[in-house]
């Protein structure tokens, strides 16, 4: 009596994951993003493709190509993840730079200060000093007669006039367009509204050089009994703005 051996399974399971996991990790490694994918799907395709190939020699498996394909892509997939590495690091290192470069350029967030001791109002005529040696003086207040079309005053008040200079004795360009005044007035520091006609109330514009100056005309609107005009000026955004008490009346 006679026996017939049984047929051996074969163990391809490895050869086939070796496979489709090499795919995907070669897939991924296109994605310079996806390299921490590639390298691990890659690796272990590798692995399984090696050991799939040793069971085809051991006569376990008979899906060789496909093993060795998966070994193949495996390798590629870990090739992709490191160059995927290099391109993603040195995109990051370069978008970290320009980012640390833009904050450079911004302005300081310290405002310049003001030379003048114990914040008290300056008189008419006096100058204001930053320490970045920006200059601003307002002159003596003038009577001003409104224009027809005025914007601002009011009929039975007083119109005074103001000038404005400031001087870049700095090293840097100056922006004067953010420069704005505002003016009060009476021992209630009520509001003395600006006016705006056809002769003043443009403002500053476009930037002072160094060693230039640049001059301005203001008006505020004022009650007939006022004696004082306080007017403060401030430069711009990182300047503090400085006062001045003017007589009146």
């Amino acid at each position: 009596m006679s026996y017939t051996q049984a047929p051996v399974a074969m163990r391809n399971g490895l050869g086939t994951a070796a496979l489709i996991l090499g795919i995907i990790g070669t897939l991924s490694g296109l994605i310079p993003l996806f390299f921490w994918l590639a390298g691990i799907l890659g690796l272990i395709a590798l692995i399984l493709g090696l050991v799939g190939k040793g069971r085809v020699k051991r006569g376990e498996a008979d899906n060789k190509g496909v093993a060795l394909t998966g070994a193949i892509l495996g390798l590629a997939g870990l090739v992709l993840s490191v160059v995927g590495a290099v391109i993603t690091f040195t995109a990051v290192n370069d978008a970290v730079k320009e980012i640390d470069k833009t904050l450079k350029d911004l302005p300081s967030a310290t405002a310049p200060a003001v030379q003048n001791p114990g914040g008290k109002p300056l008189a008419a005529g006096d100058t204001s000093v930053y320490d970045d040696n920006l200059k601003v003086t307002v002159s003596e207040p003038k009577a001003y007669t409104p224009g027809e079309f005025a914007v601002g005053h009011t009929k039975g008040n007083k119109a005074w006039q103001v000038t404005v200079t400031i001087e870049n004795a700095g090293k840097k360009s100056f922006d004067s367009t953010l420069t704005s005044l505002s003016g009060r007035t009476g021992a209630n520091g009520t509001t003395a509204e600006e006016i705006t006609d056809d002769k003043v109330g443009g403002g500053f514009t476009g930037s002072v050089l160094p060693g230039k100056k640049a001059t301005a005309t203001f008006a505020f609107d004022t009650p007939a009994a006022a004696r004082n005009l306080m007017v403060e000026v401030a430069p711009g955004g990182d300047y503090a703005g400085v006062q001045w008490d003017l007589k009146v009346g």
